[in-house]
């Protein structure tokens, strides 16, 4: 049987690594910036607005990152889920602008 005192000594890997925690860090805090967000992305993360969002996306869908801070990840996760909702309604409606028949101007005549 393992002692407990061996057992708290065995190197445990961290459930987030540091720059997911400096990421939901920032995500706590960003709006105290007062300046664009991608600017205090670039600013206080040394990364591309893009590459920020492609980590954060995978972040919020982690089980670590729920049970390190629930309120936030679930806050973004409402806010992503929001934001795809939307893009799919305007793609939704300008396809259906796409598909309708050009009218004729007023002053263009038919006959």
């Amino acid at each position: 049987m393992v002692s407990a005192s061996r057992e708290s000594s065995v190197p445990v890997a961290p459930a987030l690594s540091g720059r997911q925690l400096e990421i939901l860090d920032f995500e706590r805090r960003w709006w105290k910036h007062g300046g664009p967000k991608e600017e205090a992305i670039r600013d206080e993360l040394a990364l591309s607005p893009a590459r920020y969002y492609q980590i954060l996306n995978a972040v919020i869908d982690s089980p670590d990152a729920v049970r390190h801070d629930p309120m936030l990840i679930k806050r973004l996760q409402r806010a992503r889920d929001a934001r795809t909702t939307a893009r799919a309604e305007r793609a939704v409606s300008s396809s259906r602008q796409v598909g309708r028949p050009v009218r004729p101007l007023p002053d263009e005549t038919t006959d």
